[in-house]
């Protein structure tokens, strides 16, 4: 079992697509790793030996803001825009969708369950 940045990769998964398990890692930022470091992109977790999963370790903390760094970045954004009283900063504390979605009957995700208004029948 490969440990990178924190995170269990799965063994039996394509390098490709086990380092996007990393938050902070999409498909695109995994394929560059694999090309950089000249991996094949249909070799397997397990038939890495410890040497490649130290280059690409130290590869991703030198080049890439991943795991708990990232999301403390992003939690810090979120709480600068609230902290502004800006317009996204407003939806992110009412807990509402911030990026102009409509929420007249939708939006269930972000709003939560559905809560019944008392004499609305007709």
């Amino acid at each position: 079992m490969a440990r990178i940045a924190g995170v269990n990769i799965p063994t039996q998964k394509r390098v490709e697509i086990g380092l996007t398990y990393i938050f902070g890692i999409g498909r695109k930022t995994s394929h560059d790793i694999c090309v950089q470091l000249g991996f094949a992109p249909e070799r397997r977790v397990h038939q890495l030996n410890d040497d490649e999963v130290l280059r690409i370790r130290e590869l991703i903390d030198r080049d890439h803001t991943v795991e708990g760094d990232l999301r403390r970045r992003v939690a810090m954004q979120i709480k600068r825009l609230m902290d502004l009283g800006c317009y996204r900063g407003l939806r992110h504390r009412k807990g509402l969708p911030v990026r102009g979605q409509r929420t007249h009957t939708n939006a269930r995700t972000r709003k939560g369950k559905a809560k019944p208004i008392a004499g609305k029948k007709k």
